[in-house]
């Protein structure tokens, strides 16, 4: 049974929602009660027409009624099956009957789906704390203040308590030592908990001009729709007041992405591209080799298309010391924001391999293991000229991997100390996972 087959279903839900009878849609749809009932009943298909004209009596548009929030929602239900396929003792969930799970209990298969999200927002929660606390030079110094001015005060609470007989200029003096760094305490908590909250908001986390410049992109989509006509607004309007781009560095660095990101909507006009796209599929090789551009350019504009008009990608770009310049997650692909992770081992493969191409399949471990295919390409560019020294890039594309594997499959996981795999011959530290067991 196709999904399309709960047509009816969702029809009848929305009629029942506002209140309508059967008969009266009928009669605005031009079909008889008895015609719509099977309809509703998923034992009609509904035609173009007919779908259109009961969307516009409903007041929906015809895309809730034809996909509704199911695709989601299978999904969800699928990823929670592979789940429990993993727990010993776990029964067999039968797949091939979901979508009747889904017709006949909706409530049941949304209270399921929800927990499946749910989970998969908490570990990805878990995944960025981790490489926060372990690697955010922003966190670090802010807890580091914080200990030094409690320390302070201690030891000058320590020195008031124990002295009975002192001078009332040096106990003047204490007093106003134990003031001033309890100001400074108070002040640096304050900035830290100002900055884990701020880092709650959105995954990018606004603590630094890259980040910002992520969050920016991250609202749009990481797509420029004003860069991509033939008279493109200029750079500066487009970041004239934007609430992401609050610091100098951030609108410099956001000015030199909008320049960049020109150039490749030029090269790869967004008609031509996306036709390209639909004849050859998303295979960066082809595409570069038609649009006479180097690989990484194509896995920018693939980053870059509108919602909805290709497949859903991340990209992430590094320089020559492995440090991250260029952020966009891919969904259930852990980035860190600081240091390295083994999902980023053909990232740094091309930079020792520089204008190689590198595919490579990635698993990463979890409760249910998702396959990604990644395409990575580093290249030396010389801004200083012949005399300058060479600077080195890496670019890493990386999409849902095909049913049927390519190559050999890479196994990851999002950072050594939460990951589950026990056998890693890669491993640089024992995980929590198998501590607690």
């Amino acid at each position: 049974m196709a999904r399309s087959a709960l047509t009816g279903t969702r029809i009848r839900e929305r009629r029942l929602l506002i209140g309508m009878k059967q008969a009266e849609l009928a009669r605005q749809l031009g079909i008889s009660p008895a015609y719509l009932n099977l309809i509703e009943h998923n034992r009609r298909r509904v035609g173009a027409a007919v779908l259109s004209a009961c969307a516009t009596a409903l007041g929906v548009d015809s895309a809730a009624l034809e996909e509704g929030a199911e695709s989601r929602l299978f999904e969800n239900l699928r990823e929670a099956a592979a789940a429990a396929r993993t727990d010993a003792g776990a029964s067999e969930p039968e797949l091939a009957r979901i979508e009747e799970f889904v017709g006949r209990f909706p409530g049941w298969a949304g209270l399921v789906a929800a927990q499946q999200e749910r989970t998969d927002a908490l570990e990805r929660a878990v995944e960025a704390l981790n490489d926060r606390m372990a690697h955010d030079p922003h966190l670090s110094a802010a807890l580091h203040e914080v200990v030094s001015a409690v320390t302070s005060v201690r030891s000058t609470a320590a020195i008031l308590a124990e002295s009975e007989e002192m001078e009332p200029d040096w106990r003047r003096r204490f007093h106003e030592n134990v003031f001033a760094d309890s100001v400074r305490l108070s002040d640096a908590a304050a900035a830290l908990v100002a900055y884990l909250d701020s880092s709650q908001e959105s995954e990018t986390g606004l603590s630094s001009p890259q980040e910002e410049v992520e969050a920016w992109l991250a609202r749009n989509g990481y797509h420029l729709a004003a860069q991509e006509r033939s008279n493109p607004v200029s750079a500066e309007a487009m970041i004239s007041g934007v609430p992401e781009l609050a610091s100098g560095g951030a609108r410099k660095l956001a000015l030199s992405y909008i320049d960049l990101y020109r150039r490749d909507a030029s090269a790869m006009p967004l008609e031509r591209f996306l036709k390209a796209l639909g004849a050859v599929g998303a295979d960066p090789a082809e595409l570069a080799r038609r649009f006479a551009v180097p690989l990484d350019a194509v896995f920018r504009r693939l980053a870059t298309l509108p919602e909805g008009q290709g497949p859903v990608v991340g990209l992430v770009v590094c320089d020559g010391s492995g440090a991250l310049t260029f952020r966009k997650p891919a969904p259930g692909f852990p980035l860190p924001r600081h240091g390295a992770a083994c999902p980023l081992w053909p990232l740094y493969d091309a930079l020792v391999r520089p204008v190689t191409p590198i595919r490579a399949e990635v698993e990463i471990a979890g409760r249910v293991a998702q396959r990604f295919a990644t395409y990575a390409y580093g290249q030396r560019w010389h801004p200083g000229g012949f005399d300058g020294p060479p600077v080195m890039r890496a670019s890493m594309l990386i999409l849902s991997a095909p049913e049927e594997r390519k190559g050999p499959l890479r196994l990851a996981g999002p950072s050594c100390r939460i990951c589950p795999r026990q056998n890693c011959d890669a491993r640089r530290e024992p995980s929590l996972l198998t501590e607690a067991e």
